[in-house]
């Protein structure tokens, strides 16, 4: 059984994991109104891992006895400046989540429930990657610029995400 204080934070977790999908869904709708369907692409299956993640942690309340409390998600921004506006975002986003998980681990940690911090110790590992995946993405526009080949060789490369 969880205790309530990890309850809570749980269910305050679903909420940005569901709330990271659909700010990720309002990005790859502007992607796609730029004309940038590899940039949409890559956040469309960003809004599914995250919906995932979402989804993973209502199955280990349910396995816990919890109750699973859903909560209001906020209309995300829907315009941005440019691609590289987008992925400073992107980047700043998970950074936010990345912290959120750390509390929840050390909250996890705080109230000696193992099973949450072996569920956890996955999320953690998934930030680091979700990080670095955006860093690349960011530096590499930084590099490249936002016009003309490189912006189009760019859209290419992030088209072949969910390929492999």
């Amino acid at each position: 059984m969880l205790s309530k204080a990890l309850l809570k934070s749980f269910n305050d977790q679903i909420n940005h994991e569901l709330s990271s999908s659909y700010l990720y869904l309002s990005m790859a709708a502007y992607a796609e109104s730029q004309n940038l369907p590899g940039f949409a692409n890559w956040l469309k299956i960003q809004t599914k891992e995250e919906t995932e993640h979402g989804m993973k942690l209502y199955k280990f309340i349910n396995e816990r006895g919890g109750r699973v409390e859903l909560q209001k998600i906020e209309q995300p921004p829907m315009e941005f400046k440019s691609p590289t506006a987008l992925f400073e975002e992107v980047l700043k986003h998970e950074r936010k989540i990345t912290v959120l998980i750390n509390k929840l681990y050390e909250l996890a940690l705080e109230e000696k429930d193992y099973a949450a911090q072996v569920l956890l110790h996955g999320y953690i590992s998934e930030q680091v990657e979700e990080e670095a995946s955006a860093t690349s993405i960011l530096e590499t526009l930084k590099m490249a610029g936002e016009k003309g080949h490189a912006l189009i060789m760019m859209d290419r490369q992030l088209a072949r995400r969910g390929q492999n």
